[in-house]
């Protein structure tokens, strides 16, 4: 399996990734067309896994603030991870996070929440963001699934306030 950026050449498979591991909707297919076509997107942090020259998952990562008063903070959130119903629990998501994070980390990005399930996300560092002084507003969810992953020592101790996703989760 070849973990890797996605191009223009696989908008149309990486589509299909997610509309097949989400249950057959256009949902995530669509967000990820609204994230690419926004300033939040970083080409570098759409990621495939190819197998045998098909896309069987997709991680999309992008930029989004932390809001304080006047402060705001660039920071990093993972939506959506899809890979097909049929390569599921094989390792495929889990080689695309680590993939995501080690990028993260490599282009200064220190710093990334998501929304997700609980007893999954945390064997790769997430913990309930909450706890460091961080809310979401907009998505109301419980505490343990609105997480965060710190990629560098400290980096939370100066960041706190709302998550503002970008608008191209609402549209």
């Amino acid at each position: 399996m070849i973990i890797r950026t996605e191009t223009p050449n696989d908008y149309v498979q990486v589509h299909n990734v997610n509309y097949v591991a989400f249950g057959n909707r256009e949902d995530e297919a669509r967000l990820v067309e609204r994230i690419r076509e926004s300033r939040y997107f970083v080409p570098q942090l759409s990621i495939v896994a190819e197998k045998s020259e098909e896309i069987v998952g997709h991680l999309l990562m992008s930029k989004a603030v932390i809001v304080e008063g006047n402060n705001q903070h660039e920071v990093i959130v993972l939506a959506p991870i899809a890979v097909k119903p049929d390569h599921q629990k094989q390792g495929i998501g889990k080689q695309l996070i680590f993939e995501g994070l080690k990028r993260c980390k490599e282009y200064k990005y220190y710093v990334v929440l998501l929304i997700g399930h609980p007893s999954y996300y945390p064997k790769f560092g997430f913990k309930p963001a909450r706890q460091y002084g961080l809310d979401l507003k907009k998505f109301q969810v419980p505490d343990e699934v609105f997480m965060v992953c710190e990629l560098k020592e400290d980096e939370l101790s100066n960041i706190k306030g709302e998550l503002k996703y970008p608008e191209a989760f609402f549209a």
